[in-house]
Formats: structure tokens, sequence, C-alpha cells
């Protein structure tokens, strides 16, 4: 029986690419052999290559996403998608490889967008009645009156670029004398940022995933930081303690897990999604939303299946089996 070639895309545009490259790493080593031809495909702004067992490069075929491997052409049966931020989570590569006709892991593309652009989506779950915090948006070199922004939002705030991930260029401000430090700091990463009110409470993580017409949530991760909230180092340098399943309440957690499927439902997702939320008084309040979450061993997804008994390689597995279904 012919085995499902199954490219593993992997790296991106941004900081998060080695994170990008754990995660794809991961999928790698969890996936079947036997029932998988599987290819570790790089996609990076000067180069879109495949490298084999040995580190050697082949390039992509950006026209039909072919690669030409001595005198064979492989096409591939599936893409397994573990790009965090652009291309990988903003929508762009989900358009391209419909437009291919390629099954991709993940949402579609449409989807992907709005839930990568954090005004799209904290707007569109306010009007569903999902509990946010109270935001500003800003564009690049448009005049803004920075005395009426802090009056409305207050301090202490953050700011964050609209379209980022893994907390790339947020900035927690406490004085109005750092105000634009931290503006300045996140249009680094983006043109369009948002100002967010801090919001006082336990933050968790979520996630959630779909599998033959039915959602699963799995157990909650309580995220304690080291540093003064869950940025870049925390995530990625263990500088964080983060307890799964977290301790929690029973009426709060059955709250956790019923908006935490709305909002999957919401955006009408597919495949894995993992977001976060900080719980204020006994109620979640929607923080953002990752459509393709970090896989590596060090990630809370896959510590959130182990504890809800899933074997990391079933999952992945299940993933490719929905993308092709799906087409």
């Amino acid at each position: 029986m012919k085995k499902i070639a199954v490219a593993i895309v992997m790296g991106g545009y941004t900081k998060e690419s080695l994170i990008s490259i754990k995660s794809g790493t991961a999928v790698y080593n969890n996936l079947n052999k036997s029932e998988f031809d599987l290819y570790r495909v790089y996609i990076f702004n000067d180069r879109w290559v495949l490298k084999n067992d040995e580190n050697k490069e082949y390039h992509i075929n950006k026209h039909d996403f072919s690669v030409k491997i001595g005198k064979e052409n492989i096409k591939f049966d599936c893409v397994f998608n573990v790009i965090h931020g652009t291309p990988g989570e903003d929508g762009m590569l989900q358009a391209y490889f419909q437009l291919l006709g390629i099954p991709c892991t993940g949402g579609n593309f449409h989807h992907s967008n709005i839930t990568f652009n954090k005004k799209y989506c904290l707007t569109l779950l306010k009007n569903f009645g999902i509990n946010t915090a109270k935001f500003i948006f800003l564009n690049k070199n448009k005049i803004f009156n920075e005395k009426k922004i802090l009056k409305e939002i207050g301090l202490p705030c953050f700011v964050k670029p609209n379209r980022s991930g893994s907390s790339l260029g947020i900035s927690k401000v406490y004085e109005e004398k750092n105000f634009t430090t931290a503006v300045k700091k996140a249009f680094k990463e983006d043109k369009e940022i948002i100002i967010e009110s801090f919001l006082d409470g336990k933050e968790i993580s979520v996630g959630v995933f779909s599998y033959d017409k039915e959602i699963f949530v799995l157990p909650i991760t309580e995220i304690i930081s080291q540093n003064d909230f869950f940025d870049f180092e925390s995530k990625y340098s263990g500088k964080s303690n983060e307890i799964t399943p977290a301790k929690l309440h029973p009426k709060i957690e059955s709250r956790i897990y019923n908006v935490a499927n709305k909002v999957y439902e919401i955006f009408n997702l597919s495949g894995m999604s993992r977001s976060e939320y900080i719980i204020v008084n006994g109620e979640p309040y929607f923080l953002e939303i990752n459509t393709i979450p970090g896989l590596s061993k060090e990630s809370i997804f896959p510590k959130q299946l182990e504890s809800a008994g899933i074997p990391l390689s079933f999952f992945l597995k299940k993933m490719i089996e929905v993308s092709i279904t799906r087409k």
C-alpha cells in the first residue's frame, strides 16, 4: 500500500523560526515512518528547500510545491504546517496550498488571517459576548493622543504588535514616560499595534482540537512566569512554571472549557489551537489564540495531550487524516 507523502513545513520569516524548526523536528520524529513518507521542508525569506537526513538541500518549485531529487519529481499528498507566525499562521501559506489543491493541516486561510490579527480577533469575539480586555488600535505614522489613550486604557497597560506571535515586540507599561518607547518597539514588529488594558488574575492556556466532527478541549495549563509577564524569554528559556492540569475550582474549570469550545466554534477552526486567558473574579478573559501551537517537548500543547492520555504520534496522525478528508 502506497505511503502518504507528507511535507513537514517549518521555519518562517520571523524570530519564531527556530521554535518552528523544533516543532517540525518533533513532528518528524513522532510520525510513523512505516505509514508516511516524511520530508522536512524549510521555508525562509531567501529560499524554500527540502533537507534530507544528511542536510543536503533541494530547491522547492513554488509553482506546484514539488521538488526534484535526482530523476524523481516528488509531489506531496499533505502538508503538515508548523510555521509559527508569518507566513504559516496568518493565512498566507494556507491560501497558497488551497490554490494548489494540496491538503494542509490547520484551519482555512481566512480563519487563520482573522485569528492572527489581534484587532479582528478581539473585535469579533466581543461581538459574541466573550470577555476581553479593553483595547485601542493604532496605525503606524498616524497621529495619536497619548494622554487620551492612557486615560481610557489606564496604567499599567500592554503595548502589542497587532500581528505577531510568541509575545514578540510586547511591552508592559507602568508609567506614562515609558509609553512612547513601548510603542516604537511594537511598531518595529508590525505597522499596526494595539494598546490593551491590564487584567489582574491567573493566566491559563487551553488546547483545543477537532476530529471526526467533534471538538476536544484538553486539560488546562496554569502559567506562572518568572518575568513580568509571559514574554518570549519566559516561553522559550524556561523562565515560567507551567502546571498541567491547572488547580482550579470545578465551576471555573467548566466555565473555561465552555468558553474555549465556543471560541473554537466562533472561528470555525479545524485542527489544533491553543488560546490564552486571564481569570478575573472567576471569569475567563480572552487574550489571544494560536492556531499553530508549539509541538516540541518544551511546548504546552504536547504536555496537555500527555495529561489527557493522548500519544503525540496518534494525535499527529489524526491531524493529517483530518486535512486529507477535508479536501
